[in-house]
């Protein structure tokens, strides 16, 4: 399961090598002062904008990649119906949104929130 954690000023979502290999990318790096807003989520597959390109999924099962929509891109890194986070970024972000799954949303939001100021 990805690790969503603050480094200096960044926040980081933390994939294994085989997340990485699913999302076609490296780990996420968004500065903190981007971030506008995060929230535990309860529906992570409601929340996801656009369509994958590139990454992988499967409906209901795994979304893991970017996620290209009218407007921008988010990330995402769900996975079943584990809980999940969603963190919405403003400009200073290469995403407008970062969806994923953890294993303790309130933690980790309250992480999040902590760090950034919000």
């Amino acid at each position: 399961m990805p690790k969503v954690i603050v480094d200096g000023q960044d926040l980081v979502v933390g994939l294994s090598w085989l997340e990485k290999l699913g999302a076609f990318r490296g780990n996420v790096h968004v500065p903190l002062r981007a971030v506008r807003s995060a929230e535990p989520e309860p529906d992570p597959w409601g929340a996801l904008r656009g369509i994958r390109a590139p990454g992988t999924g499967i409906p209901g099962v795994i979304a893991y990649g970017t996620r290209r929509y009218d407007g921008g891109r988010d990330f995402a890194a769900v996975l079943g119906s584990r809980p999940a986070i969603r963190v919405d970024l403003g400009e200073e972000s290469p995403f407008g949104r970062l969806v994923v799954s953890v294993s303790d949303p309130d933690r980790t939001v309250a992480a999040i929130r902590s760090a950034a100021g919000i």
